[in-house]
């Protein structure tokens, strides 16, 4: 019993449960009524939302796809800033957590451990433990995603941004090394394989 009382066991299990929540399923399947598993790129989240439900009702495609990357990214936030100032968890608690939110999102329990991309929940977990570099990551995507119309590009270069920028800014982060942020960063380029292998064959779709 003492496994579930220990408050980091607790915060490991809650990142987790919480990050596999599949909110771009659920809002596409509530408000619009088709099931994004079964169509575009089958992954849940905010891109393909807004090019499954763009088919039917572009207005509301908007919307949910805002609503997706928001919800997505703030399941990984919320439970790091509870942590971080209402129990006062260690650096390395709270980078424990930011990975486990991130696996939970791009491999969902609710989903046979299928998932998403995990660039919104890699954002929602950096921009609680390195803001400034996550903020130049954010600019970074902006300017992309405006030029080349390519989500997965634009995320990968935003992705790509954050590291370089906070090897220089918090290298050795709080805990004296860095390899909890490359786990998150790794995961994310390992889920946009089939997206790179398109991106080199000139085959990557835009985000219209």
């Amino acid at each position: 019993m003492d496994f579930f009382t220990n408050e980091n066991i607790v915060f490991y299990l809650l990142a987790y449960l919480i990050g596999s929540i599949p909110f771009g399923l659920i809002l596409a399947k509530t408000f619009a009524g088709v099931d994004i598993k079964n169509d575009g790129s089958r992954s849940i989240g905010a891109t393909n939302v807004l090019r499954v439900v763009k088919k039917t009702n572009p207005t509301l495609a908007k919307k949910l796809g805002i609503a997706t990357v928001i919800l997505d990214a703030l399941k990984g936030t919320i439970l790091l800033l509870v942590g971080m100032f209402i129990f006062n968890l260690s650096a390395e608690t709270l980078w424990t957590m930011a990975v486990l939110s991130v696996l939970g999102h791009c491999y969902s329990i609710y989903l046979g451990l299928d998932g998403g991309k995990g660039v919104a929940t890699g954002l929602g977990v950096y921009i609680v433990l390195i803001p400034i570099s996550t903020l130049i990551g954010a600019i970074v995507w902006f300017i992309f995603a405006k030029l080349l119309k390519i989500s997965s590009l634009s995320s990968l270069l935003a992705l790509i941004a954050v590291i370089i920028s906070s090897i220089f800014i918090n290298n050795g982060l709080d805990i004296g090394s860095n390899a909890p942020m490359y786990i998150i960063a790794f995961i994310i380029v390992y889920k946009h394989i089939p997206n790179i292998i398109r991106l080199l064959k000139g085959e990557e779709k835009k985000v219209v």
